[in-house]
C-alpha cells in the first residue's frame, strides 16, 4: 500500500509530468514572439528538427519566431512546388527572401564588352546578341519564380574579373548591361541586389566590396538594381561594418549574416552582431536580414542552439 508521503511525492511528480506535456501543447499551439528584425534561414538550417519537407521546415520557422525564409536554389526547384511554397508563406504572413539568378559566378558575362571585344567568359561568347539573349533568358524565369513565391529581391553575382580587360572598360560594362536587366524588371517590381563577395571564398570574382556596388547602383540608377551586404563577405573584405552599412543605406536593399571566421552563426565568432542589429533595428529597417550561413553544431542540438543564438543577439533594447 501507499504510504502518505510517497502517495504525495508521486501526485506532485504527475503534476509537474502533466504541466511539462501543457507546455509542450501549448508551445506548439502558441508560436514563440516574432524577433526584432526579420531573420530568414533557408532550407538547409532545420531538417533535424522538422524534415525535409520544405512546407514543415517554413511551419517550424514560423512556430519559433522566424518570419522570413530564403532560398538561393529557388529557382532551380518544380514549379510545382514553388507554388506550394508560396502558397505556404501566404498563408502564414512571411516574406520570401532573395532566390539566386544565376548570372554567372565565373563568367565574364557582365563585364564582357558589348561593343564586341573578342574576350570570351566560359561558355558565354561576348558577342552582344549572345549576352543579351542569355541576360533575358535568365530574368524571364527569375521573374515567374518570383510571381510564384511572392519575391521581391534577387540575388546577382556580376562575374569574374576579366584580366584582359581594364576595370573602367568592365565597370562601364557592368553598368550598361545591368540598366538592359533592370529594363526586364521593374515592370514587374523585382529588385535585382548585387552581392560583392569576399576574395578568401571568391578569387577572382568582378564586385568585392560594398563601396563598389554602391557606385555601380548609383551609375545603374534603377530601382530594380541595388546592393545585397552580406556582412560576413565584407568584415573580410574591409570591415567597418556600421559605417558602410549608413554610407550604402539609400542603395542597400537586402542584408545577408554570417560571423567571421568560418561561416557560422552570430556568437561563434568575432562580429558584435547584437550591435549590428540594433543599429540596423534603430534606422529603421524593415528588410530581411538572410542567415547565409552554416551551424557550428551537428543535429537538432545544434539547431536548438542557432535558435537560442539569435535570440540573444536579437536581445537588445529598444
Amino acid at each position: 500500500m501507499m504510504n502518505r508521503r510517497t502517495f504525495a511525492a508521486t501526485t506532485t511528480t504527475l503534476a509537474t509530468v502533466g504541466a511539462a506535456g501543457l507546455a509542450t501543447t501549448a508551445s506548439a499551439q502558441n508560436p514563440a514572439t516574432p524577433f526584432k528584425l526579420m531573420y530568414a534561414p533557408g532550407f538547409r538550417h532545420f531538417v533535424n528538427s522538422a524534415g525535409k519537407d520544405p512546407l514543415d521546415q517554413i511551419q517550424f520557422m514560423y512556430d519559433n519566431g522566424f518570419r522570413g525564409i530564403e532560398d538561393n536554389g529557388m529557382m532551380n526547384k518544380p514549379v510545382e512546388l514553388q507554388q506550394r511554397i508560396g502558397d505556404k508563406l501566404a498563408a502564414l504572413g512571411m516574406t520570401m527572401g532573395v532566390f539566386v539568378t544565376g548570372f554567372g559566378m565565373n563568367t565574364y558575362m557582365l563585364t564582357s564588352n558589348i561593343m564586341g571585344d573578342k574576350n570570351r567568359g566560359k561558355g558565354v561568347d561576348a558577342d552582344p546578341k549572345a549576352v543579351r539573349a542569355e541576360l533575358k533568358k535568365m530574368c524571364d524565369q527569375a521573374i515567374e519564380t518570383a510571381k510564384r513565391v511572392n519575391a521581391k529581391w534577387t540575388t546577382i553575382v556580376l562575374g569574374a574579373d576579366n584580366p584582359n580587360l581594364d576595370y573602367d572598360y568592365q565597370f562601364a560594362n557592368v553598368v550598361d548591361n545591368l540598366r538592359y536587366c533592370s529594363e526586364l524588371m521593374e515592370p514587374h517590381g523585382l529588385v535585382m541586389v548585387m552581392e560583392p563577395l569576399n576574395y578568401m571564398n571568391h578569387p577572382g570574382v568582378f564586385l568585392k566590396t560594398v563601396p563598389q556596388a554602391y557606385a555601380i547602383a548609383k551609375a545603374v540608377g534603377s530601382p530594380s538594381c541595388k546592393i545585397l551586404n552580406d556582412l560576413y563577405h565584407q568584415q573580410i573584405e574591409i570591415g567597418n561594418l556600421i559605417n558602410n552599412i549608413d554610407r550604402a543605406w539609400d542603395e542597400t536593399a537586402y542584408i545577408q549574416v554570417g560571423d567571421v571566421p568560418g561561416r557560422k552563426e552570430p556568437t561563434t565568432g568575432e562580429i558584435n552582431y547584437k550591435n549590428v542589429f540594433k543599429h540596423l533595428y534603430d534606422k529603421g529597417y524593415k528588410g530581411i536580414v538572410g542567415m547565409e550561413h552554416g551551424i557550428s553544431r551537428p543535429g537538432a542540438e545544434g539547431e536548438q542552439r542557432l535558435i537560442q543564438a539569435y535570440r540573444e543577439v536579437d536581445d537588445f533594447e529598444i
